[in-house]
């Protein structure tokens, strides 16, 4: 049996329209997968830049925190410093008998800490 050439043109036109349409659903998923990566991709990048800016505002807090206890330590190292120098100026109060001397700067040094 013969088919017209009208069946062969209508049964190629199927064919071709079933590959087109198996093409462009194709097309169709790889573009919806596209967009997912994309959204993921974008979430991710938000994410990380959330956690920098957190970690940025912690640097801030913690510097400001060690500027406040650099200054306090620096404050009291300056303490330190006058009392020794004020030691190392003054001469031995027994000039004949150093293990006296070192005697009476502890006394004088428990003393000043019994004060404060």
């Amino acid at each position: 049996m013969t088919l017209p050439p009208l069946a062969w043109a209508l049964i190629v036109s199927a064919a071709l329209n079933a590959g087109l349409g198996w093409a462009w659903l194709h097309e169709r998923d790889e573009a919806a997968k596209a967009g997912i990566q994309r959204d993921n991709a974008q979430s991710a990048a938000s994410a990380c830049s959330d956690a920098t800016e957190a970690l940025r505002d912690l640097a801030d807090q913690r510097k400001a925190e060690a500027d406040q206890l650099r200054q306090a330590a620096s404050k009291r190292a300056t303490g330190h410093e006058q009392r020794a120098q004020k030691t190392l100026s003054t001469g031995p109060s027994v000039p004949a008998d150093q293990c006296a001397s070192i005697r009476d700067l502890g006394r004088d040094w428990l003393r000043e800490r019994a004060v404060k």
